[in-house]
């Protein structure tokens, strides 16, 4: 195995470590970064704008900053990219429209700030849909994303982009958004793990058409990486108040590390009723259950039976401005019973296993009927959510698993992901 190699294989979070213990720089891990980027992104098309020389004059001012025993935080020298929708200062972020081909953003988004303030270098954007929704990663500026491990195969959308970069090791660490699954299901498609925080905990300020708030409480801003811990991390520098965004919630995070499996109670299903899945999906959720039962979880197959009801309240819901007010109260009062509903079914529990989509990626341009099907109930919850793979199919695409915690309970649903990742090889 060679340096870089080795290198591209550390978590953000060992990275940052790396770098304070001196035993890396972030100039060398920069450097080699931006090398597999100019190497590999041409085919993959993940990352949309590149930024070498800043991040390089970056990297180079946290190596100086350390020698010189200066602390710069808890991700100091260590690269990360951002969703196209997501505001970056200085940095085109076009959202994949043509009207936004040339807008360079004045500031950055909340989001970036605060992870530029933990010492991280921003390395670059990645594509996503066109004004960053759907589950198709394709847009009339830059084009399409192809998945890491088949070109020819989707990435998922809308932060495919993201979750190519990512399992294309382009970056060790990403941040993209999530309403209706466009975290998860792309982190499933390429191999990589996410997390789509409890609705109020990260700020939507500076984020292209995720105005937060009331109108806007199924979408969150959240983490991507190859390892479970740098969500863990990542979050703790993304979340918090920031005075703008009305929806966001002074709730504090719970430690994961503090955080036992044993005794944990977890419902786990394959279909839910909503839509049946492939056998390898199947076998990966067994094998998911096992680990966590290895682990001190009880198991137990179960699932909440208001799931059904989550694809017509989310299309009432995409259609509302065309409803009247009577339609709009009558949705607002449904989703408000299928939320009470979801909550009764998890006094008994403390997560639920379940799967991300019905199977592996499709190939570019292959409908996938039902997408987002098995995440859509928990944008409509606005509970924690985390995808870690956890399985592979016959041609070697990923197999991911999706955990779900109740409300600010991500520390959970972390620590479920991380016994699962350990147990597996994957990113070793």
């Amino acid at each position: 195995m060679s340096l870089s190699d080795s290198l591209l294989r550390h978590s953000a979070t060992e990275l940052a470590a790396l770098i304070q213990q001196r035993k890396l720089t972030s100039t060398g891990i920069v450097t080699t970064y931006l090398a597999r980027i100019e190497a590999l992104n041409p085919s993959i098309n993940a990352l949309v704008q590149v930024c070498a020389e800043t991040a390089l004059a970056g990297a180079w001012a946290a190596d100086r900053a350390i020698a010189q025993g200066e602390y710069g935080g808890v991700l100091q020298g260590v690269p990360f990219t951002v969703k196209d929708v997501i505001d970056t200062q200085g940095v085109v972020s076009a959202a994949g429209l043509t009207d936004r081909a040339g807008f360079i953003p004045e500031q950055d988004a909340v989001v970036v700030t605060r992870m530029k303030a933990a010492g991280a270098i921003l390395l670059g954007k990645s594509n996503c849909p066109p004004g960053g929704g759907g589950g198709v990663t394709d847009n009339p500026v830059y084009g399409a994303t192809g998945n890491p491990h088949a070109l020819s195969h989707s990435p998922g959308g809308s932060s495919g982009g993201e979750a190519a970069a990512i399992g294309a090791s382009l970056s060790p660490l990403g941040l993209g958004s999530d309403s209706g699954g466009s975290l998860r299901v792309p982190a499933h498609f390429c191999g990589v793990c996410t997390l789509k925080p409890t609705s109020g905990r990260v700020p939507n300020t500076g984020v292209f058409d995720h105005p937060g708030g009331l109108s806007d409480c199924r979408s969150q801003i959240g983490p991507m990486a190859r390892h479970v811990e740098d969500l863990a991390l990542a979050l703790q520098v993304i979340a918090g108040e920031d005075g703008q965004d009305a929806g966001v919630i002074p709730m504090p995070l719970r430690a994961v590390e503090a955080q036992a499996l044993n005794g944990l109670r977890v419902a786990w299903y394959s279909d839910g009723g909503i839509a049946p899945v492939d056998p390898i999906t199947q076998a990966t959720l067994q094998v998911a259950a096992e680990l966590l039962e290895r682990a001190g979880a009880v198991l137990r197959p179960a699932f909440p039976a208001a799931l059904s009801r989550s694809r017509d309240i989310t299309e009432r819901y995409w259609a509302m401005s065309k409803g009247s007010g009577a339609q709009s109260i009558k949705l607002l009062s449904d989703w408000d019973q299928f939320r009470s509903a979801m909550l009764g079914f998890m006094a008994d529990y403390d997560l639920i296993l379940c799967p991300v989509d019905a199977a592996p990626a499709p190939r570019l341009g292959e409908p996938r009927p039902g997408l987002f099907s098995h995440t859509l109930p928990y944008s409509l919850t606005g509970w924690p959510c985390v995808v870690v793979r956890a399985g592979t199919d016959a041609t070697g695409l990923p197999v991911g698993v999706q955990i779900v915690a109740r409300p600010w309970h991500e520390h959970l649903a972390l620590a479920a992901a991380m016994a699962i990742e350990r147990a597996l090889p994957f990113t070793r």
